[in-house]
């Protein structure tokens, strides 16, 4: 029978036209339909014309259906992509504009830190409730979740439906694999590696160019080629002094620290500067995503009448949904999946990413072991940081939430303990209508 994919939050036009390709590429998904949901009813449109696109100049047999209410499409689903973004521009951006007015320095501010954190607070709710759809009208569908914040999404989650196969996928894993990889001149395909950790920090335990150890490679171009160590400063510094790469993006990383953004010039010596596209400018994720309101319906006209490539890319989704429910082929991925003894000295149940294999079976976790002493007490920290912040959800617990603050490594790299207390209740008076979990506060 035809398999039924159906993708929630499509409106995100570029993820959604690339999963859709990448899905089609297998044959066991080539007559699959392709159910679409979106509460913008003109961005759903778009990725509407997207896929009908792609099927058409790739000579496909799938089928389209689009719903701005997902249990219209959820019934007979095999497979359910996530990839929401639970509230608009004018919500999310004060996740970053609240912090900063304290001088917590934010970047991205969807991951960790008091940005994250409230981010997560108020999606938890949300994607509650698309579990609750999925063991009702499709208990037997593969669930995989891009949304951020990753880690505390999936804990919550993956505690609240445990028998929903779950994982959350990122791609940072495989596109800074690829990165240095380029860096020392290997081919991708002749590179292997071990990546194990939390989201958006795990660290490559090993890093291998046909089974060699290539972290000197590694450590020599970063030190030796100012073009590499200017295109991923915060990382390279990181790697520099730690000895293993971690997986985000500068940008990224530098939120997840107490080490670049506490001062001024720190900021402008690490975080302002460099070759990436995001190297951790102040508020770079809000001002991005005002940017891309004014023009991304002329993008998207632009992609219709550009060539279309339509090889596979490099996302995760297509491969394990084909070894779960395609033709079988065992996949082998970075996942976000609870530690049931999979990482020593991380929280027990806490949500960890590591190599996960996607087979006819499910999902089966592959334990890692222990953690090198140069990154495990910032990943250790951070996972436990994210236990509080994931129960002060599940209790309604405002002063669980503020403790969790309390201990996030750039918030106490700058603030006293009564100044974070009152950034919290901000954030709480200004989250209260999308938090039901704290009904009291209201």
């Amino acid at each position: 029978m035809a398999k039924k994919i159906v993708m929630i939050g499509a409106g995100s036009f570029g993820f959604t036209r690339a999963l859709i390709r990448d899905i089609l590429t297998f044959p066991a998904f080539e007559d699959c339909t392709l159910a679409l949901v979106d509460i913008n009813p003109q961005a759903l449109d778009f990725s509407v014309r997207a896929a009908k696109r792609i099927i058409e100049e790739g000579g496909y047999h799938a089928t389209v259906q689009a719903s701005t209410e997902r249990k219209e499409l959820l019934p007979g689903a095999d497979g359910v992509v996530c990839t929401l973004l639970a509230h608009p521009l004018d919500v999310y951006k004060m996740d970053t504009l609240i912090p900063n007015k304290y001088g917590v320095d934010t970047c991205v501010g969807d991951t960790r830190g008091p940005s994250g954190i409230f981010r997560f607070l108020r999606t938890v709710p949300v994607m509650l409730e698309i579990l609750e759809d999925i063991r009702r009208l499709c208990p037997g569908a593969v669930f995989l979740n891009y949304t951020n914040p990753m880690a505390m999404l999936c804990r919550a989650m993956q505690e609240a439906a445990p028998e929903i196969v779950t994982s959350g996928l990122c791609h940072s894993v495989q596109g800074t694999a690829a990165k240095l990889a380029k860096w020392i001149g290997a081919p991708e395909s002749e590179v292997t590696y071990l990546c194990a950790g939390v989201n958006h920090l795990a660290y490559y335990l090993n890093f291998k160019w046909n089974g060699k150890d290539a972290y000197p490679l590694i450590r020599k171009a970063v030190e030796e080629r100012r073009e590499i160590y200017e295109e991923d400063i915060v990382r390279n510094e990181m790697f520099l002094a730690l000895g293993y790469y971690v997986t985000e993006s500068s940008g990224h990383a530098s939120e997840y620290t107490p080490w670049f953004r506490k001062r001024k010039d720190l900021l402008e010596e690490y975080c302002y500067r460099g070759t990436s596209w995001n190297p951790g400018f102040t508020s770079f994720s809000v001002n991005l995503r005002t940017e891309r309101a004014k023009t991304w319906q002329k993008s998207i006209d632009e992609w219709f009448n550009e060539p279309l490539d339509l090889k596979r890319g490099n996302e995760y989704a297509s491969n394990i949904f084909n070894a779960i429910f395609g033709d079988g082929t065992m996949y082998e991925f970075n996942g976000n999946v609870r530690n049931f003894g999979l990482i020593d000295s991380l929280p027990h149940g806490a949500c960890v990413e590591v190599p996960v294999l996607a087979s006819r079976a499910g999902l089966k976790p592959m334990r890692v072991g222990a953690l090198p002493d140069a990154v495990l007490p910032l990943v250790a920290l951070t996972s436990q940081i994210e236990e509080m912040a994931v129960k002060g959800s599940q209790l309604g617990d405002p002063t669980l939430v503020y403790q969790a603050i309390c201990h996030d490594p750039l918030t106490m790299s700058v603030l006293s303990l009564r100044e974070i207390r009152k950034m919290v209740d901000e954030m709480f008076a200004f989250n209260a209508p999308y938090l039901p979990q704290f009904k009291h506060l209201k």
